[in-house]
């Protein structure tokens, strides 16, 4: 099986939110849940200040912590791909998904009293499309695609500061980050 992942440059990143924006927009997502979010960063002093930017979703884990927490089945990861899958119609909106996963990937969802989460796109996957993040980064820093190809490609660095330590969950996630955020 192949495992889907996200590449992430951070060095490139302008931190716009188009990613976020698009997101939102493709999922119908009400005001305040976010399955891509887009962080900023900052600190130092006169003369050496900092920043950088974060932009994550779900990183469709190969042993995620959400998966493993929730007592109805509504969380899965798909056979063919790997992607984390989220099968609302067995969510119960207990919430265990949102406590348990490291990244703050799953969203609960107010008006539907149940969680949601990104999918990395898989309807437009299976049509032979990217992922709306992918498409709308107008920097292109965003890319997808079998995560040990893109870790061949552009290294294996997942650790980065603010995110937990990967051992954790083991994110199918690969980042060239800022010297800043390297831990």
């Amino acid at each position: 099986m192949a495992q889907l992942g996200f590449y992430y440059d951070m060095t490139a990143c302008t931190g716009c939110k188009a990613c976020q924006i698009a997101c939102n927009d493709k999922n119908d997502l009400e005001v305040g849940a976010l399955f891509r979010k887009v962080y900023n960063f900052e600190g130092g002093e006169f003369p050496k200040p900092w920043a950088f930017k974060l932009s994550i979703s779900c990183n469709h884990c190969a042993n995620p912590k959400c998966v493993e927490n929730c007592p109805t089945g509504a969380l899965y990861k798909r056979e063919k791909d790997g992607i984390v899958m989220h099968d609302r119609e067995k969510c119960i909106g207990c919430r265990l998904c949102t406590w348990s996963c490291p990244y703050g990937a799953p969203q609960y969802i107010e008006k539907l009293g149940k969680v949601g989460k990104c999918t990395l796109c898989a309807d437009l996957l299976d049509k032979g499309e990217e992922p709306v993040c992918v498409t709308a980064c107008q920097m292109r820093v965003l890319h997808f695609g079998d995560i040990e190809e893109l870790r061949k490609k552009y290294g294996n660095t997942a650790d980065i500061k603010p995110l937990p330590d990967s051992g954790i969950t083991h994110p199918s996630l690969t980042i060239t980050p800022k010297k800043e955020a390297v831990k």
